[in-house]
Formats: C-alpha cells, structure tokens, sequence
C-alpha cells in the first residue's frame, strides 16, 4: 500500500511540475532609455554624413569617365565638323538668314547661332555618350547607393544597441526624409525610404527627382550651353565680318533674295577651302580652349551645385535626415503603440 501511495505522490508532483512549465509569464518590455535614444539619433547622423561622403567620391569617378567620354567625343566629332570649310560656309548662310530676319538685332543673331550650336553639341555629343553614361542615370544610382550603406549601417545601429525592431522601425518612421507637402505622398520618412524596394516606385521620391530635374532640364541638360554660347558669339561676329569682307557675301545676299541655297563658284570655293584648310588647326586649338575651359567650369557645377547637381537627390536626402535629428529630441516610442509606416510619423497610441 506504501509504494502505491509514493506513486501516486510522485504523479502529482510531475502533473504539477508539466502545469507550471506551460504557464507563460508576462511579456517582458524592453525599456530604451532617452539617452540612449539620443547617442541612436548621433550614430544615425554620423552614418548619413558617412554615406554621403562615400557615395560622393563615387559619383566624381562616375562623373570623370563621362568628362572624358565628352571631351573624346567633343575632339573626333564636334570640333572638326564645327571647324570644316562646309560648316562654315553654312553658318554663314545662317547668319545671313538670321541678320534678315532679326531686323538689326543682333543678339537675335547670336542667340539663334548659339541654339542652333546646342542643339548640333547634344546630337554629336552629349545624347551619343548618355546611351554609355548619363548623369541622369549618375544621379539615380547615387540615390540609390546611399540608401544601401544608409539600411546597412542602420542594422549595424540596431544591433549594437539591442533595440527591438518595432520600437526602432517607429523611431526611423518619425524621422523626415522627403518633405515635399502638400501632398502627405510627397513626404517620406527614413523608414520609408530604406525599406522601399525599389526607391523609384516612391511617389515621395519620383516628386523629388522631378524637382532636381525641373530646375535644370535633367542634369547634364544645360551642361554645354555656356561654353557653346560663348563660342557662338565669337563663331558669329566673325562669320558677320567674312559675309561684309568676302565675295561670298554677294553670293549669300542673292540667294537669299531668290533660293534657299547658295550659287558659289568652284574658284571661289577652291580658294576659300584652302584658305579654310591653313588657318584651321588655329581655329580648332581656340575652339579647344574655348569649350575645354568653359566645360570644366559647367561639369564643377554638376559635381557641387546643391541644387541641380547629380549629388542633389543625396544631399537632399541627407540633409533632411539630419536636420530633423538636430531640430529636436524626437518622442520615443512608448509601449502599446501601434506602427503604421504609411505616414511619416504616423505612430499612433
């Protein structure tokens, strides 16, 4: 009878043992303290301003293959066209139709050339070597890097500190990264534009890029019109001068009365070909300095202008990022909040 009742004893204690180890406890909430929040906050600066240097040293090497791909274009295509006899005899034309048409003005005449040389640069220039390398395509991709090392070094943040990751996705949510409103599309918060796969599908984000875009007709759109504006002042106040020293001016002043086309003799287009053919190499090296130095001048400008530059999406970006950590001590997240990340800011008790 004994054993019996030691069995029986000994069921009872391993029931209640199994009873106890189904129980759960209550959940334990990890408390993050303010001043830890605050050192979070450093970190996720530091890590923009991190990224952002980085992504800009590769946006200069990005952008000094495109110089070179445009000066190389520019010295096989550009420059010998821009300087051949057959160009210059029909910039004369132009001019001649210009100066008819522009009543004495001028710069009518000059700013009509300077287009017309525009839009010869982009078709022999700038639109063949965007189909290799585009600042447009530049200026994405540096976006996009940004945001990678950006979400890496988040993680890294994350970790270290130990925070869960609702409480750190909610803290992310209330830091602005795009602030474009109204509309609230217009707006994103950083966790929205890490975790956005890809960042181009963000209404926030094609908003912004729209505007970068809008202020200079696309990065790299204005790039030559500098340069070639000013080579096209020179190009025209000559071609004024040959059309009122040279024969050819007769010639160019009859057709336009009558035909939309020149009567030239072949003496005097042998004489003015080999004149053309001596003083080119002259002409090409002041065509060279000329859009060489006024080149370098538009591609600095592309590299740091803040707000149409292929560094402007980052910047931006950046520095929305980091003036809203440095505005304030952002509220952190309490417990029993909900996370909804499809407002910025939008953790709601």
């Amino acid at each position: 009878m004994s054993r019996r009742v030691l069995f029986l004893a000994l069921l009872v204690i391993l029931l209640a043992g199994c009873s106890t180890a189904g129980r759960v406890g209550p959940t334990v909430q990890v408390v993050i303290t303010d001043a830890t929040w605050q050192q979070i906050d450093k970190d996720i600066e530091t890590a923009s301003l991190s990224s952002r240097e980085t992504v800009r040293q590769y946006t200069r090497k990005a952008m000094e293959r495109w110089r070179e791909q445009v000066f190389r274009r520019t010295e096989s295509d550009f420059i010998p066209w821009f300087t051949g006899y057959w160009t210059q005899q029909w910039l004369g034309m132009k001019v001649g139709w210009y100066k008819l048409s522009a009543k004495n003005e001028k710069d009518s005449v000059v700013n009509r050339l300077a287009l017309y040389l525009q839009e010869q640069y982009h078709e022999r220039v700038l639109d063949p070597v965007a189909k290799v390398t585009d600042p447009n395509v530049i200026m994405g991709d540096a976006v996009t890097l940004y945001l990678q090392m950006l979400s890496a070094h988040l993680g890294e943040i994350q970790e270290h500190y130990a925070v869960p990751q609702d409480q750190f996705d909610k803290r992310l949510n209330r830091i602005p990264a795009i602030t474009l409103a109204p509309p609230p599309a217009r707006n994103a918060s950083l966790y929205q534009i890490v975790h956005a796969e890809p960042v181009n599908h963000l209404p926030a984000y094609l908003a912004l890029i729209e505007q970068v875009r809008g202020s200079n007709s696309g990065a790299g759109a204005g790039l030559s019109d500098a340069g070639i504006s000013s080579v096209a002042k020179r190009a025209s106040e000559r071609l004024e001068a040959q059309i009122a020293s040279r024969s050819v001016a007769s010639a160019v002043a009859a057709a336009v009365g009558r035909v939309a086309g020149a009567v030239i003799s072949v003496v005097s287009l042998g004489i003015g070909a080999m004149s053309n053919e001596s003083d080119r190499p002259e002409a090409q090296a002041q065509m060279r300095r000329s859009l060489n130095a006024a080149f370098d001048k538009a591609w600095l400008g592309l590299m740091e202008n803040e707000t149409n530059g292929v560094m402007a999406g980052v910047n931006y970006i950046s520095r929305q990022i980091e003036g809203g950590l440095r505005a304030g001590p952002l509220v952190s997240p309490k417990q029993g909040e909900v996370f909804s990340p499809d407002t910025p800011g939008s953790a709601v008790p």
